[in-house]
This record gives C-alpha cells, sequence and structure tokens, in this order.
C-alpha cells in the first residue's frame, strides 16, 4: 500500500498540480528532499579546515533527487515566495503596523494599506486579503478571529458553513448582514486552519483597532474567544465571557461589546444554542435601546 501523499508512479501535469495544490491548502510551506539529511554530519564537515577536508564530499542523502528520464519535474510553487528581508523582526513589523494604519482616516485607505502591508508572513501563504464583508455604515460590527478556507478563496469573511450559521443567527433577531459590518482580528488564513501565534496576532491588531475605529460601529459583537480576548485584553474563556457586556475604548469613544460563541463551535457542540440564543436576546435588547442616528 502506497504512504499517503506519495505517489507510487509518475504524475500527470495535471494530478502534479493537483497535489502541490492539496499540500498548500494543508499548510505545507516547504519543499524537502524525501530522504533523510544527517544535518551533524553536514554541519561537522562544514566546520572542518578546507585543507582537512579535502574537496567537498557529497553524501547519497544530501544530493538532489532528480526525476527519471521521461519523468516530469516538479511544478514551480503555486504561490510567490515572500522576499528574503519577509517578515520583519516582529517588533519592527509590530511598530510599522501600528504606524501605517494610524495614517490611514479612511476604512478604503485601510484596506488599501493592509493589501500592500509586507510585515506579516501570512500574506504569502493566503491566497487573498480578507478586509470586511456588509455595511461600513453600519451600528453593529461583528469581528471574527481568522478566515477559514471558504474565507481564503472568496476573500470575505464568514462564507462558509460558520458563515451560514451566523447569517441564521443574525435573521433571528432581524438583522442580515446589509445591517451589521464584520471583519476578524486577522486579515489573512494560517495555514491549515492552525492558530494564530501571538506574533501574528500582535503585528495584525493595529489594523483591526483601526478599523473599529474608523467604522460607525455603536455595539461590538466579538466573535469567538480569540476575538474577545484580544479585544478586550483578557485571559478569560469565552466560556465565562459570553453573555457578558463589556465596553471596547477607541481613542475617540467607548464602543459596548459583547462576546458570544463563535458559530464553528455552535456547529461542533449544538447543544450550546441554548445559551447563543440568550446573547442574542441580550443582543437585539441593546440594539433597541439605541437612540435615532440624526
Amino acid at each position: 500500500m502506497p504512504q499517503l501523499g506519495k505517489p507510487s508512479g509518475p504524475l500527470t501535469p495535471d494530478e502534479a498540480a493537483a497535489l502541490l495544490a492539496f499540500y498548500v491548502e494543508a499548510g505545507v510551506t516547504e519543499a524537502l528532499a524525501e530522504e533523510a539529511a544527517d544535518r551533524y554530519q553536514l554541519a561537522n564537515q562544514n566546520a572542518a579546515p578546507e585543507a582537512e577536508r579535502g574537496a567537498p564530499q557529497r553524501t547519497q542523502a544530501a544530493e538532489p533527487r532528480r526525476a527519471p528520464v521521461g519523468q516530469m519535474e516538479a511544478p514551480a510553487p503555486l504561490r510567490t515566495q515572500p522576499p528574503t528581508t519577509i517578515p520583519l523582526e516582529d517588533k519592527e513589523a509590530v511598530s510599522n503596523a501600528r504606524a501605517l494604519a494610524a495614517s490611514c482616516q479612511t476604512l478604503d485607505e485601510l484596506k488599501a494599506a493592509l493589501a500592500n502591508f509586507e510585515g506579516c508572513a501570512l500574506r504569502y501563504t493566503a491566497k487573498n486579503l480578507v478586509f470586511a464583508d456588509g455595511n461600513p455604515e453600519a451600528r453593529i460590527m461583528l469581528v471574527g478571529e481568522a478566515p477559514g478556507k471558504d474565507e481564503d478563496q472568496e476573500g470575505l469573511p464568514f462564507v462558509g458553513r460558520s458563515g451560514q450559521l451566523l447569517d441564521r443567527m443574525l435573521a433571528s433577531i432581524g438583522l442580515d448582514r446589509t445591517q451589521v459590518y464584520i471583519a476578524n482580528t486577522l486579515p489573512w488564513r494560517p495555514p491549515g486552519n492552525r492558530a494564530p501565534t501571538p506574533a501574528e496576532q500582535a503585528i495584525c491588531a493595529p489594523f483591526i483597532e483601526r478599523q473599529i475605529e474608523l467604522s460607525k460601529a455603536e455595539i461590538l459583537v466579538l466573535v469567538g474567544g480569540v476575538s474577545a480576548k484580544q479585544l478586550l485584553g483578557t485571559d478569560t474563556g469565552i466560556m465565562r465571557l459570553r453573555g457578558r457586556w463589556s465596553s471596547y475604548a477607541t481613542p475617540a469613544r467607548e464602543i459596548p461589546a459583547l462576546p458570544i460563541f463563535h458559530p464553528a463551535y455552535l456547529l461542533r457542540q449544538p447543544a450550546q444554542k441554548r445559551l447563543a440564543w440568550h446573547d442574542l436576546i441580550s443582543l437585539k435588547m441593546r440594539i433597541d435601546s439605541l437612540p435615532p442616528r440624526d
């Protein structure tokens, strides 16, 4: 039985492209030799003086594997690789992100700045920038965690199964996407849907903070534990945060904030929809209490 992911014979161009796409979706970002190399031996050889070791020796394990005659060479990578100077050192990248975000005076400027920002390596493994969806003039803003596969494909937040459930949740209290503004704490999908690293969160934080500041939001809904903990500056888990109104401070105003379960969690734990319904009722009551806009 052939090993998983290892072809048993020569591949056609279409098969090779499909296999490469599968590896990319699984989060594989480095191409490695098929045979293991003894790095300690190679390091010792490199450390020895040139006169002592004579002509450089190459082990069979370190020899690049060449395709047999008639077999197609591996196709070029599907995505552009990041420049050697990217990603920047974390502290420098955070500083650059903060300055860039602060310079943006509109949401359109912020989106354009993010599209050209090279300080976060996630942009090189994602297909699309996922900036926002819905109505930027809306009084309610939802902030999720990070794009998934479907969101990465379409460049919009909450469009997969989780997004469909979110739409039904909003509809249950009389809302749709024309009445809310939706964004994520991270605008790019982490490879393989892995959890974002603290460095990635720190680099992207100035952009979502500025996005909230530039929005017309009068109520924030923090969708999921990652979003709630980051924007509220707490280590408390979502089970304790959900349903409890808090406050998010921008330089100009305080915005009431309600953490709720992420729809992806509700798909895995449907029994928790009872609690989610209580949170939606609380949200509906707060919306109804908003004064009319001038």
